[in-house]
């Protein structure tokens, strides 16, 4: 951030030079605080109008102050709660009231000691008879009746966004929970947690256009990882049996309201298990989620009353085209799919050859938005599925499900490819076509078909997106309401876009 974008108050500043001037520590080391907002409302649930015997110490950030003659009410609030303050002239002293007067703004973090006591409107408030200047902030606060409603402003200042609106607070509480919830779930099944590398040299585990980057010392190039896939079944070729990951990746790809470039996901794998058993583990893991998150089964979304009790469907690819799209894909010529396909502007179709290329793009453009309940859709082609094991009795398909939940993939899973020479021959198909242009095919593996050589067991895995069930449990439709700090463009960059959209104009 520049010095031009930085928003300081000049009137704040004002006050910060002359409290420093008159040698005030501004910005002290460490408070005893000894309850919080949200602890005092606990304790004091029932008091009356008369004052507490108890003392309380506590502290926050103000949201607003009230000045009625030789009185002020000062609303503050942390992470726990809200709650008002009296300030009485008479208790505090002249000196103390006419500071908070003229130095004290909304924004400003305090501590307060006190009693605590009901007001005539039943409000519990503390009874102020010291306090404490914490912080001194020189930014100006939203006001105080719309708080911060630009869309923009909230994803770029994300710390303003937080501390004004509780909604969105209450949304990363959820997210953090959910985590917390997925990580006890998990290793009370026996999976163990692992961390494997964020810079790779060569990427994988997924189609996707990579992030590029370069390692001075090594002298190479190098790759954030698109997915942790291809490290997590090395793994499991060592001999741990159950093993996931809460990974960070990174993909080059378009920002909308399911797509961030920087996203998190769990994935998990599981010696002995198919795709079956990894369908019915990812029915346990997200239904656990929503009953912890929100203590019941069902989840209104984007106006859609959706339902995780179990079990749920199960399509195949094929029979959901039948189903949505009116098309029996392996019993129609390809020339007459290239047709229905041109015509219905099916998107990337310009490159389809065979009945396998042909089917996904049909269920994208038919199926998908239509699935609104929790629905597992399996048996792939491996023409678009080269980590997936081929089907045990359904020839040029694979062992592959994605689940989608309000027109949203949520999942992704399949019983894992564990025959090296297969494999090796589905990365060169890959490669083939990474080298005539498509930028989200695969690079060749070769240490990972190497690991495949000295033999892995049957596996099963699942990646599930976590930034995307966030937003299911919290009822947000954009995944940038579920991350902290969303990728925006720089303002720098905005300006500049904007400059040369004026040039052409003129």
């Amino acid at each position: 951030m520049s010095d031009s974008q930085i928003s300081f108050d000049e009137a704040k500043l004002t006050k910060y030079r002359e409290l420093q001037e008159a040698g005030l520590t501004l910005y002290p080391a460490h408070y005893e605080r000894k309850q919080t907002l949200g602890e005092i409302k606990e304790t004091f649930a029932e008091i009356g109008h008369d004052q507490s015997e108890e003392e309380v110490v506590t502290a926050g950030r103000i949201y607003a102050l009230r000045h009625h003659g030789k009185t002020i009410f000062i609303d503050i609030g942390d992470a726990s709660a809200r709650m008002q303050l009296y300030v009485r002239k008479d208790d505090v002293g002249d000196e103390p009231f006419e500071f908070i007067k003229k130095y004290l703004d909304a924004g400003d973090i305090i501590g307060a000691t006190g009693h605590v006591f009901r007001t005539k409107m039943g409000e519990i408030t503390v009874w102020v008879s010291r306090f404490d200047l914490l912080t001194k902030s020189v930014c100006p606060m939203p006001e105080k009746f719309h708080g911060l409603k630009n869309t923009e402003q909230r994803y770029r200042h994300r710390y303003l966004d937080l501390i004004m609106n509780e909604e969105s607070r209450q949304t990363f509480r959820t997210r953090s929970r959910a985590i917390a919830a997925l990580r006890n779930f998990l290793n009370g099944q026996g999976f163990m947690e692992f961390e494997t590398p964020t810079l790779q040299s060569v990427y994988g585990g997924a189609n996707a256009r990579p992030f590029i980057t370069y390692h001075n010392a090594l002298e190479q190039q190098l790759f954030l990882r698109i997915a942790p896939e291809l490290y997590l079944k090395r793994l499991v070729v060592g001999g741990f049996e159950k093993v996931y990951e809460i990974a960070k990746n990174f993909r080059n790809e378009d920002i909308d309201t399911h797509h961030n470039p920087e996203f998190s996901m769990v994935e998990i794998y599981a010696a002995y298990h198919d795709y079956e058993d990894m369908m019915n583990l990812t029915e346990e893991v997200i239904t656990h989620l929503v009953e912890s998150a929100l203590g019941t089964t069902t989840v209104t979304f984007a106006g859609n009353e959706i339902s995780f009790a179990r079990p749920w469907r199960r399509l195949s690819m094929e029979d959901a085209v039948k189903e949505y799209g009116g098309i029996d894909v392996y019993a129609t010529p390809l020339d007459e799919l290239a047709r229905i396909a041109a015509k219905e502007k099916v998107e990337k179709c310009e490159t389809a050859q065979t009945h396998g290329d042909y089917l996904p793009l049909f269920f994208d453009h038919y199926c998908e938005e239509k699935l609104i309940q929790p629905t597992f859709i399996y048996d792939f082609p491996v023409e678009n599925s080269p980590l997936a094991k081929r089907h045990r009795s359904k020839p040029g398909f694979t062992e592959r499900f994605e689940l989608f939940v309000n027109g949203m993939e949520l999942a992704n899973g399949f019983s894992e490819l564990n025959d090296p020479i297969d494999q090796k021959q589905r990365f060169e198909e890959q490669d083939a076509k990474r080298r005539l242009g498509d930028l989200e095919a695969q690079m060749i593996d070769y240490d990972f078909v190497n690991a495949l050589g000295y033999g892995m067991p049957p596996t099963g895995g699942v990646g599930i997106g976590i930034d995307r069930t966030v937003m299911l449990l919290t009822g947000n439709d954009s995944i940038k309401e579920v991350i902290l700090f969303p990728s925006m463009r720089t303002i720098a960059a905005q300006a500049e876009e904007s400059d040369e959209s004026e040039e052409k104009q003129e």
